[in-house]
């Protein structure tokens, strides 16, 4: 009986068997949500497939196909190239900042033949990947250390100010988010923590020097949202009236007038989780909540049931990256903090955002299938 746990951690999965070991449940529950958003996509459209809800179906296909790919690969082979893809992606963002495609004011894609790529997107997970290998071969009290901790800041660091200067707001504060999550998970010591929350709020006011324009209407408007209402206060102020309208059962499927006559700017992206509350309600967007909490409920167990450092980090960043998403849209629609164009994972439109959430699933299922992969402190080796 003692010898089980030993043999199952060196024994070789094969493909069949690394399908077996994946958490379908999860994976129906995810798609359960993608379907929510194919359904409001539907709508918005005015009950057309097209042009959003069919596109966004391919894309959660082959996101799955993604996500299986990637659970079938060993945990000890991501380690491995982590640090390849945290630099793969630092010279998309780098590409993206010289010659990237401009659209809506913001300099965010960048276009490799058919392909339209958002670099920041997946530098999100490649960060994840990069921190949970250098933060595995660091002991609990090297973690604190100013050298040790000056490696992870700059990783963090240089992504951020890359994205802020696109400029893009949110996704650089997610960015942020996870890294500082990461190293707080890993020990970092609250005598460099407390520290650090008080100089940002002491560098809010010279921060605010350096925002463009727009973001500073776009604070201003938070405040008060009347201050422009038919100008930058619109999106919100709409929004508003979309999720008060629809009360607590809401007006019915394809019954959202807000969304289908276009009062509601983005829809179909930034503003998907308002389409919700406009025609299902409040017990609507409750379920949705219930569904995507149930989604991290099972990344924290993923995690701790990971026997490597590596393995538990890895599963609890991607889990706080899929909550980061979550909490900044789901308050921003709401009004609880100033619009930063963040979609609602699996149920906004967009291409990148899909397929690198799936693929972020897709580790976090590799964390859960190769959970007794056993990767000694310090280790590097695939073996």
């Amino acid at each position: 009986m003692t010898t089980r746990p030993y043999a199952a951690a060196r024994r070789t999965l094969s493909f069949t068997d690394k399908l077996l070991e994946i958490n379908w449940a999860l994976v129906l529950i995810i798609a359960i949500i993608a379907s929510i958003g194919f359904a409001m996509l539907y709508s918005v459209a005015g009950g057309h497939f097209s042009p959003w809800a069919n596109k966004q179906i391919l894309r959660f296909i082959i996101g799955l196909v993604i996500l299986v790919a990637a659970a079938s690969v060993d945990i000890r082979i991501w380690m491995q190239v982590a640090y390849p893809a945290y630099a793969f992606s630092l010279l998309l963002l780098i590409a993206t900042t010289v010659a990237g495609h401009v659209g809506l004011g913001a300099k965010r894609w960048i276009e490799l033949g058919p392909i339209q790529l958002q670099p920041s997107e997946l530098m999100k997970i490649s960060l994840i990947l990069a921190l949970a290998r250098y933060l595995h071969s660091q002991s609990l009290e090297d973690v604190s250390k100013p050298l040790k901790l000056l490696i992870p800041l700059v990783m963090i660091a240089i992504p951020a100010a890359l994205v802020l200067s696109q400029p893009n707001l949110g996704t650089a504060t997610i960015i942020v988010a996870d890294g500082v999550s990461l190293l707080f998970l890993a020990g970092l010591s609250w005598w460099w923590i407390v520290p650090a929350f008080s100089a940002v709020a002491a560098a809010v006011p010279i921060a605010w020097q350096f925002l463009h324009d727009y973001q500073k209407r776009r604070v201003m408007t938070f405040l008060n949202p009347q201050l422009d209402a038919m100008g930058a206060g619109w999106n919100i102020s709409q929004a508003e009236i979309a999720m008060g309208s629809g009360g607590v059962a809401g007006k019915g499927f394809l019954q959202g007038t807000q969304s289908q006559l276009n009062f509601l700017p983005e829809a179909n992206t930034d503003f998907a989780f308002t389409a919700i509350g406009e025609e299902f309600g409040f017990l609507g967007c409750m379920v949705l909540l219930l569904l995507f909490g149930t989604v991290i409920f099972y990344g924290v167990r993923i995690a701790v049931a990971s026997r490597s450092q590596f393995g538990r980090l890895l599963a609890l960043g991607l889990t706080l990256n899929f909550f980061f998403y979550i909490m900044i849209n789901g308050l921003m629609v709401m009004g609880l903090i100033p619009v930063v164009g963040i979609p609602m994972p699996l149920i906004s439109y967009g291409g990148t955002a899909m397929l690198v959430v799936m693929f972020g699933f897709g580790l976090l299922m590799a964390c859960h299938v190769h959970r007794q992969v056993e990767i000694p402190r310090g280790s590097t080796s695939i073996i």
